[in-house]
């Protein structure tokens, strides 16, 4: 998808969604078949896991939010204009959900995943 589609303005919390429900679903299935010892703390695979999902979701955001505002172009045009806006507001949406992704993932590091 391009940088200045419109889908973008949907795109970065579009993925921030699908990873909370994919991680708090993911964490209340594997806490009911098996969950982890309770003496391994937040040092545990589940955990490892639920963190390296985060840390390629936060990438894949971060990622497309530069890929937004490497694609704004200065021109004077109304198409000019409207790429512009539409790729500024992207790049902020995208920066949005990875702000989001990493205060909610955040805890995933510290607290032990079956409370």
């Amino acid at each position: 998808m391009r940088p200045a589609h419109p889908l973008q303005l949907i795109a970065g919390l579009a993925v921030w969604s699908l990873w909370f429900i994919a991680i708090y679903g993911g964490l209340s299935v594997a806490c009911q078949i098996a969950p982890p010892e309770a003496e391994a703390g937040a040092l545990n695979r589940l955990n490892l896991m639920l963190g390296l999902l985060t840390l390629a979701t936060l990438a894949f955001l971060l990622w497309n939010a530069r890929r937004c505002w490497q694609a704004i172009n200065q021109g004077d045009s109304e198409e000019a204009r409207r790429q512009r806006f539409l790729a500024t507001l992207g790049a902020g949406l995208h920066l949005v959900g990875a702000i989001a992704t990493l205060f909610v993932g955040i805890p995933i590091l510290v607290m032990p995943p079956c409370l």
